[in-house]
């Protein structure tokens, strides 16, 4: 790749169970001059997510053989917007492409928080801490002392979970993964008091036996047996916050069973709730003031997993979806520090 060559990730067709490099291609193209009103970025980092996975099914966020979409933060480089400089550091969603022409409404500015790596905001304050961050205080509104169950608990969002759970004064902190590996990282650097790897046996069991007097919230992102653990390992007036079903994305023919349990929910008053964090785009202020002083402080260490260089984006997606990752999983472009 040289200076003026752009290159863009496509998608050329939809999978049918776990995707694979076949499914994408790298185009490349004449970087493109802005336009009045827009601003050319030069990308930086970007986060591969779970949802990406759920995008590839449908063209409501990903159409074939056109560039994808993914929170990016980048640097502009040539800017004819109004409120956009050269040199101006930007979040936007139109990522997986070295380059994006983007318009003022289409970026928001980078907060200059001393101290803070960047990294940061595409992890702990960006999408993925907010999905933590909501779906604890907003939805399942976890109060001091409670006891918390946090399935796929080394991601992205599952490890800001148990951080922020801990800074809010949680109690027992119980989280799911899918190694030993991951179990270890929970236990001796997130801070769960304890944490099971969910192919050692039933999941309700593990949970039952890893929380043997129950636990208050869970805050869920795989569903399916998951979910029914959940259920079955909350207390009365308990509170499920659902962020996401992993266990589904890669279904060839159906999703799997509805948790059998799910009348358990009227016999102990639980509340369920499944959340969209897009729609609660106003609690990132509210995100900032609660993370930043754990930042800077060192009190809220990143979980990230970083790989180098934008031509390995599509492995480093598939590597996420294998679970390979801990922590949230990012892109840099080469030799750039984190």
């Amino acid at each position: 790749m040289t200076n003026d060559t752009m290159i863009t990730v496509q998608q050329t067709a939809r999978p049918e169970g776990f995707p694979t490099p076949a499914h994408f291609a790298f185009v490349e193209a004449p970087v493109p001059a802005p336009a009045p009103g827009t601003a050319l970025v030069e990308n930086l980092q970007w986060s591969v997510d779970p949802y990406h996975r759920e995008a590839m099914d449908g063209d409501f966020l990903w159409t074939l053989n056109s560039p994808m979409e993914g929170r990016t933060l980048g640097r502009v480089l040539e800017s004819r917007a109004p409120g956009l400089s050269p040199g101006d550091l930007v979040l936007h969603r139109k990522g997986w492409r070295t380059h994006s022409v983007l318009t003022r409404d289409e970026v928001r500015p980078v907060p200059d928080f001393e101290g803070v790596p960047l990294a940061a905001h595409l992890s702990v304050l960006g999408g993925t801490g907010l999905s933590a961050y909501v779906g604890l205080t907003r939805i399942a509104r976890l109060q001091p002392g409670e006891d918390l169950f946090v399935s796929a608990a080394a991601g992205g969002v599952g490890t800001a979970a148990g951080r922020f759970a801990r800074l809010l004064g949680a109690g027992r902190l119980v989280g799911s993964a899918g190694s030993a590996r991951k179990v270890a990282h929970l236990t001796e650097r997130v801070g769960f008091d304890a944490a099971f790897d969910y192919h050692d046996g039933p999941v309700t069991a593990l949970l039952a036996k890893a929380a043997p007097d129950g636990v208050d919230v869970a805050l869920d992102g795989v569903g399916g047996d998951h979910l029914e653990a959940s259920i079955d390992a909350l207390r009365e007036y308990g509170r499920i916050a659902w962020v996401g079903a992993v266990a589904q994305y890669h279904s060839l023919s159906a999703p799997p069973p509805a948790p059998r349990n799910l009348f358990d929910l009227v016999g102990k008053s639980i509340r369920l709730e499944g959340f969209l964090v897009r729609n609660h785009m106003d609690a990132q202020a509210e995100l900032y003031d609660f993370a930043v002083p754990h930042l800077r402080s060192g009190r809220l260490p990143l979980d990230v997993t970083v790989t180098e260089g934008f031509d390995r984006i599509v492995d480093a997606f598939l590597g996420m979806l294998r679970g390979e990752n801990v922590g949230k999983a990012l892109v840099s472009r080469s030799g750039m520090a984190i």
